[in-house]
């Protein structure tokens, strides 16, 4: 039976008054908007105030780790919330998701110690996991398939905001009260989203799938969701550390991650197969090369061309709006036919960006015209990823759709953390410098060898290319047989 088929009746969605701000959707929109809102809000605001946490917390040699802690923990949050969503509702998982990003924050705003403000980052990625994919399972359960690409493009137009008004208000709030009120607030913010968001989903999307289903958890794809968390950790440490004793953590790493990979990836990901395999991968690459070459732009600005750190980050604020753009031109329902062809154009944008960020490394090139060519990759980004998340639905089940969507985010995060790892390795290989993860230094930091730069970006964009050739592949072949793994 094809996975396009669904094998089971499931519940039927509110029937369709409007759009998805229509009375049948508002408040749930609303609510789970809220939710997208409050991460966006956070990760925009929280990166501003981590370089004044680390310095006086004495951690700027665990820095890199307040950053991959999250992420190595959400893996583990996914895997668990899309086996968590199928099986019992994404109710719960999002419950306690948004309680375990809550409970991160405050363990950071509260640290005395460096370790301590990692801990609670890692708890913060955990519930950032669960929350993420048990939405997707949410808009793939409440929404009629026509209403998908809107709700999506709600969810990036959602970071507009955030993208501006997050690192200027939480600058202004370390500069007058402190970092650790940046970290304290935002948890008060979680009230919006509790009191709007479950009682809706309540009524639209909990319970199972399949109530004559397994209530059982899938033992084998948690303990592969331990193994991918703990080998991304190992690796990020292995590429950081940069001695030859760290090719122990390195290896270690790899070898948790490659079974772990294989088993909660769909058949063929790696291999490009047509369908649901290559929308997967394309999510990672697309998310991977991106966020791999942004996390040093800000640093090129600030120890090439002299840019403060504020400005440095806000040259990147016009991006929020054009990728809201692209992931609302994707919505159109007139766009449908030709979604593929977008999102080739899309993985175009994104690579000539990168490519050509580092024109800035010239002097005579104005520092504008990083911020107007970073505004073009993020339209291919809102292209791209509205698509891919609109797509993997589509050829999703009902009742696999959790952990489809656990995989989609799953390629998205170790992605990042590959890549990240990878480009930070060669960056100060050749002479870059301290780099936590890709994010900037402190203060006064020395210019470092543009071609360490260039060893960023180049190897990016060529990946961003190659995203464009996944991009063809993204529905099943005609032709029987083909894409065996």
């Amino acid at each position: 039976m094809s996975a396009l088929e669904p094998r089971i009746s499931v519940p039927a969605a509110p029937p369709s008054r409007g759009g998805v701000l229509g009375p049948a959707y508002r408040t749930l929109s609303v609510g789970i908007i809220s939710v997208i809102f409050l991460i966006a809000f956070e990760a925009t605001a929280v990166g501003t105030a981590m370089p004044v946490a680390a310095r006086e917390l004495d951690g700027v040699g665990l820095y890199a780790f307040a950053f991959s802690a999250y992420f190595t923990t959400s893996l583990f949050g996914m895997v668990l919330s899309g086996q968590w969503a199928d099986r019992q509702g994404p109710l719960r998982p999002l419950t306690v998701g948004i309680g375990a990003f809550a409970a991160g924050l405050v363990c950071s705003g509260t640290a005395g110690i460096m370790g301590v403000f990692v801990l609670g980052r890692a708890v913060q990625g955990f519930g950032g996991g669960l929350v993420i994919v048990a939405l997707y399972v949410v808009v793939s359960r409440a929404y009629e398939e026509r209403l998908r690409p809107a709700i999506m493009a709600a969810f990036a137009a959602s970071w507009v905001v955030p993208s501006i008004v997050g690192p200027l208000a939480a600058g202004s709030v370390t500069e007058h009260l402190g970092w650790r009120w940046v970290f304290l607030g935002i948890p008060a913010l979680v009230v919006v989203p509790l009191v709007v968001a479950l009682p809706a989903i309540r009524r639209t999307a909990s319970g199972p799938v399949d109530p004559g289903a397994p209530a059982a958890f899938d033992r084998r794809r948690i303990r592969f969701a331990f193994g991918i968390s703990l080998g991304a950790g190992l690796l990020q440490y292995a590429a950081q550390d940069m001695r030859w004793l760290s090719l122990v953590p390195g290896i270690a790493g790899v070898a948790l991650l490659v079974p772990a990979v294989r088993g909660l990836m769909p058949r063929g990901t790696y291999l490009a197969r047509r369908g649901l395999p290559s929308v997967v991968l394309l999510r990672g690459v697309a998310a991977g090369s991106f966020i791999g070459a942004e996390s040093f732009v800000p640093l090129m600005l600030v120890t090439q061309r002299g840019l403060s750190p504020t400005l440095a980050g806000f040259s990147l604020a016009l991006g929020g709006v054009t990728w809201a753009l692209g992931s609302w031109v994707q919505s159109k329902g007139r766009m449908a036919p030709y979604r593929d062809r977008l999102m080739v154009i899309g993985m175009v944008l994104v690579a000539f960006a990168i490519a050509a960020a580092p024109a800035v490394l010239v002097e005579s090139v104005p520092v504008w015209t990083l911020a107007l060519a970073w505004a073009v990759g993020c339209l291919g980004m809102g292209l791209v990823i509205g698509s891919t998340s609109v797509l993997l639905l589509e050829l999703s089940a009902p009742e696999e759709a959790g952990a489809n969507s656990a995989a989609l985010q799953i390629s998205d995060a170790l992605a990042n953390v590959v890549l990240l790892a990878a480009v930070g390795a060669a960056f100060a290989t050749l002479g870059g410098g301290a780099v936590g993860a890709g994010h900037a230094l402190t203060e006064g930091a020395s210019a470092s060898h543009p071609g360490a730069f260039l060893a960023v970006f180049l190897p990016m964009s060529v990946v961003a290319l190659a995203g464009a050739w996944v991009a063809t592949r993204l529905h099943p072949s005609p032709v029987k047989g083909e894409g065996k793994s």
